[in-house]
């Protein structure tokens, strides 16, 4: 008898483990997006794109799709939708695992904050031209320094009317290179970074940048996610699934 599997994605580990867990013949695999990406890549499988409704509205998609297994592979980042996960997959009683990507290493010229909010506080007082580098989400958090320049990158651009700092906004999608990210800031004459501590291999390029041209970065730190079992790649969670069937 099939099982099902929903995995919460929008990443690329999600994406990865829906190709591999698709091959199963005797595992049906279901991929949620949160659906903010405009372009987003789809994974193989079964697809829903939006949010639930709150852990009370994943807990009742669970019992209505007769989901077996949950894994939440959503961005380091995206701590309401693992709380929700959590606390759906615990009330409908079935495994849910965490894929949860490693932190980048602390390094000399960090400056380690808890929040975007501490971010902005600090950024006055170390730099007048900025590169933003944590998507399109928190740019409100910085519209009142009016008196720094930002250069602004994502994937999507601003939704309209989000109050946004002054500066540039720059769309691309990563990976990026070394090289290219040492040309951003040299180009723009960037004099701090401000990321999110995500991990993976994707964007890490800035930090190599960064630290080639010792600019300081100011890194936001995870916010605290639930317990449970989890994994750091996508072949422990292949792994995983297979001793759940």
């Amino acid at each position: 008898m099939k099982k099902r599997l929903l995995i919460l994605g929008g990443t690329t580990e999600a994406t990865q483990l829906a190709a591999k867990a698709s091959e199963l013949p005797n595992l049906d695999v279901i991929s949620s997006l949160a659906g903010r990406t405009q372009q987003p890549h789809y994974p193989l499988g079964d697809l829903r794109i939006g949010g639930f409704g709150g852990a009370v509205g994943l807990f009742h998609y669970l019992q209505d799709q007769q989901i077996d297994l949950l894994i939440d592979a959503t961005h380091p980042f995206a701590a309401q939708i693992s709380w929700n996960a959590a606390t759906a997959a615990d009330r409908a009683s079935i495994p849910r695992l965490a894929i949860v990507r490693p932190v980048w290493e602390t390094e000399p010229h960090w400056i380690e904050v808890e929040s975007n909010e501490a971010a902005a506080g600090l950024l006055p007082e170390i730099a007048k031209r900025i590169f933003l580098t944590i998507g399109r989400q928190e740019l409100a958090t910085f519209a009142h320094l009016t008196q720094l320049w930002f250069l602004m990158r994502m994937i999507d651009p601003p939704v309209a009317g989000t109050p946004i700092p002054p500066g540039e906004v720059l769309l691309a999608r990563p990976p990026f290179s070394v090289a290219q990210e040492r040309s951003w800031m040299q180009s723009y004459n960037i004099q701090a970074i401000v990321s999110k501590n995500s991990g993976g291999v994707a964007t890490v390029a800035k930090l190599v940048a960064a630290r080639e041209l010792e600019l300081p970065v100011v890194m936001v730190q995870r916010p605290t996610m639930p317990e449970g079992a989890s994994v750091s790649d996508v072949d422990a969670a292949w792994l995983w699934i297979n001793q759940q069937l």
